[in-house]
């Protein structure tokens, strides 16, 4: 069965691979990746905030803004509860590039256009193969326009792509307002592959303490739905490549994925949930379907239920919008 997808760029045996996730601060849990066949290794972000703290020596900066910073509104993580800092992050990419013959994929989270610019160089100069910019923001402040926070991500892409000759992906959230506008615009800049999508991790409330706290929830297959939407909507209508993250459980997961128009598919809380080896499980699997259903090639399934098979998307996607709301039965 021939599964070679690309990705970025890369011409990959088959479309799986963790997605961002703490198990690549673990050596050997990366090489039991690679043993299980992951495609390609992706990195945890690196965060803006790391690299202030380090660079001013001080949280203060964190204290005074934390509100405008991306993790949460009342809740923001010490320096010391970050798993990898600027330092050992650049070595960690080193190190599993010397330990792995895949593609290894940075990934970099920031507020700023200037926050991005040193470390996209650093991360490149380590060794990474391509850089994931993970897009997590909060347009908090009500003088905060949709057209304003859009323009500054075009403005992180366009200075990100500048400074490094890797391929770029940008790890998007599902809340723009023109989804398809902004993908649609990120292409015309250049980047070579699209996300989809970004978890954001609500804080929850301590009523006896009376603060916020972080909550963390793994995915499940529930949570494929809306990335297999915006997949359909966006399969075919751009240059980039596009990955699915987040609600990728199971070989149907991976299917569905495929067929609205994925060209890799990053699993995590399968992954931490079942080990490494779950990654072989799910493409074997896959296999077995394809092979089932007279399939020849991934390329053959790629994109086949996207909307562009579609001769009007929105009268399509109306139309099972009123199907969805008629179909309940007290």
């Amino acid at each position: 069965m021939d599964l070679t997808t690309t990705y970025l760029g890369f011409h990959l045996p088959h479309p799986f691979m963790p997605g961002a996730s703490p198990m690549v601060d673990d050596l050997d849990t990366v090489k039991q990746l690679e043993d299980a066949g992951a495609a390609a290794i992706v990195m945890h972000s690196l965060f803006e905030e790391q690299i202030t703290a380090e660079q001013l020596g001080t949280i203060h900066a964190m204290e005074l803004h934390e509100e405008s910073f991306a993790e949460a509104l009342s809740y923001f993580p010490r320096p010391d509860e970050f798993a990898l800092g600027p330092e050992p992050y650049l070595e960690q990419i080193r190190r599993i590039k010397a330990a792995v013959a895949v593609p290894v994929i940075a990934s970099l989270n920031g507020v700023t256009a200037a926050g991005w610019l040193e470390y996209a160089r650093l991360l490149e100069q380590a060794g990474a193969d391509a850089l994931e910019l993970n897009v997590y923001s909060l347009a908090t402040d009500p003088a905060d326009t949709a057209a304003a926070v859009e323009r500054r991500l075009l403005d992180i892409v366009r200075t990100v792509k500048a400074v490094v000759q890797v391929p770029v992906a940008v790890k998007l959230s599902p809340f723009f307002s023109a989804m398809a506008h902004i993908a649609h615009d990120l292409d015309a800049l250049g980047v070579d592959g699209l996300v989809i999508f970004n978890r954001f991790y609500q804080p929850d409330i301590d009523i006896e303490a009376l603060e916020a706290v972080p909550s963390l929830r793994l995915s499940d297959s529930s949570e494929l739905l809306l990335r297999l939407r915006w997949l359909a909507v966006l399969s075919g209508r751009l240059r980039a490549s596009l990955a699915i993250t987040g609600g990728v459980h199971t070989y149907i997961d991976a299917i569905k994925a495929v067929m609205t128009g994925a060209h890799a598919v990053q699993m995590v809380s399968a992954l931490l949930q079942n080990g490494p080896a779950q990654l072989r499980r799910v493409r074997a699997q896959m296999v077995q379907w394809m092979e089932e259903h007279e399939y020849a090639s991934l390329a053959q399934m790629q994109g086949s239920m996207s909307l562009l098979r579609c001769p009007d998307p929105a009268a399509f996607e109306r139309a099972n919008y009123m199907r969805v709301l008629q179909s309940w039965k007290g």
